[in-house]
């Protein structure tokens, strides 16, 4: 890998891990009970969450593909550091809907922006074959900065309550924002400039809309991207159920989700080995997964946690290869823009997983649940292997080795 190359992983890498150690992840809740905020109250701020992140998601897209992508990934953790600060001192719930708000907003920001400015990095220094490997353990970075966040956020909180884990969580914040003034930062060519060379914000929003719609290689990675990555996505916020049903303790629980979380790692850590995989390779892959996650979950038995973890590094690992392949695709001006319709996909899934999660929860059980959601990932791998139109989204040529 050359210097540049290294330099921008290496920042990659601290960067990931910097904005997912945030101490507040796992007492957040804690704070808004403390507060005084019933569940229905809570459930409210989690909706303005997601709302505000998709209502943001292509038009901050198009915006990272009109100015500095780096500036961008510069301002999200700021906003997050206020929201944050605000929680803390001003507990209520308006506070609280604001801070989600600036949380949303970072969200949008940073979706895209950073995945458009890795891939373009990496085609400045010729190493876009390295890209999936990249991606696949800055993932990982980021859950093992979640992991390490959630063991951290108990002897502090023991020690300073609230004010210590939001102190913690700003300046983790602070510190991403300062890390991202170290990503190197080269924009590809415009295609077709204003009377100032540049394309305009409404030309870039068009242009990359043009693609993700007009490209048939493009539509189908963004389905492919969308699908693979959100439903797994959803379940995660669904294992406690999950366990609690197979008879484990509540203390049991948080290995659990270590367990799982140690799953998923893994699979960003062997993505880029699986970057060649071809259409029935990857098909098999993704069919694996789902019968590995129907088993272990209507098991009913803690073994098959086992199972689900697996599961789970599967799904990551596909999603990991799934976006190194759309960027592939993509050869317009406008790739944040592009990208930034794979999560707004994303999210709009994860919202009709919880919907039917939500809706079934009190009419079957929670095994049976995680094994109908893995129907998704059967039709996926048989569009993806069977269909010639998929074929093309999910096997485009292998990029040369570095």
């Amino acid at each position: 890998m050359s210097p540049p190359a290294k330099r921008l992983v290496r920042t990659l890498y601290v960067y990931t891990f910097l904005d997912d150690f945030v101490l507040l992840y796992p007492v957040y809740a804690l704070l808004f009970t403390d507060t005084g905020l019933s569940v229905a109250e809570t459930s409210s701020l989690f909706v303005i969450w997601s709302v505000a992140g998709l209502v943001l998601e292509v038009p901050s897209g198009a915006l990272a593909d009109s100015v500095s992508r780096r500036l961008l990934l510069f301002a999200g953790p700021l906003l997050a550091a206020a929201g944050f600060a605000l929680w803390v001192i001003f507990p209520s719930y308006w506070i609280f809907a604001l801070g989600f708000v600036l949380w949303g907003v970072r969200d949008a920001l940073g979706s895209g922006s950073i995945e458009a400015l890795v891939y373009e990095e990496l085609a400045h220094t010729g190493e876009t074959s390295r890209y999936a490997q990249v991606m696949g353990r800055a993932a990982s970075a980021s859950m093992a900065a979640t992991a390490a966040a959630i063991a951290l956020a108990i002897p502090v909180f023991a020690a300073g309550g609230y004010p210590a884990v939001g102190v913690a969580s700003v300046l983790a914040c602070l510190l991403t924002a300062a890390t991202a003034l170290a990503f190197p930062e080269h924009r590809s060519p415009v295609r077709e400039a204003g009377d100032d060379g540049e394309l305009s914000y409404g030309q870039v929003l068009r242009a990359g809309l043009a693609e993700a719609r007009g490209d048939r290689r493009v539509l189908h990675g963004l389905v492919l991207l969308a699908t693979v990555t959100a439903v797994w996505g959803a379940l995660d916020e669904y294992v406690a159920f999950l366990g609690i049903e197979a008879g484990l303790p509540e203390t049991a629980i948080p290995p659990v989700y270590l367990l799982v979380w140690a799953g998923a790692t893994a699979g960003g850590l062997l993505a880029g080995r699986a970057r060649r995989l071809r259409a029935r390779g990857f098909g098999a892959v993704l069919a694996a997964g789902a019968v590995a996650l129907a088993g272990g979950a209507l098991s009913g038995h803690p073994a098959g946690f086992v199972a689900i973890a697996a599961a789970f590094g599967v799904f990551q690992l596909a999603g990991v290869v799934a976006d190194a392949r759309l960027q592939d695709s993509i050869t317009g001006p406008s790739r944040a823009t592009v990208t930034s319709v794979a999560g707004l996909g994303t999210g709009v899934i994860t919202l009709a997983v919880y919907g039917v999660y939500g809706a079934a929860s009190g009419l079957v059980s929670h095994g049976l649940m995680f094994a109908l959601l893995s129907v998704p990932y059967l039709l996926v791998a048989a569009w993806v292997i069977i269909g010639r139109r998929a074929r093309a989204a999910a096997e485009p040529e292998p990029a040369p080795a570095a």
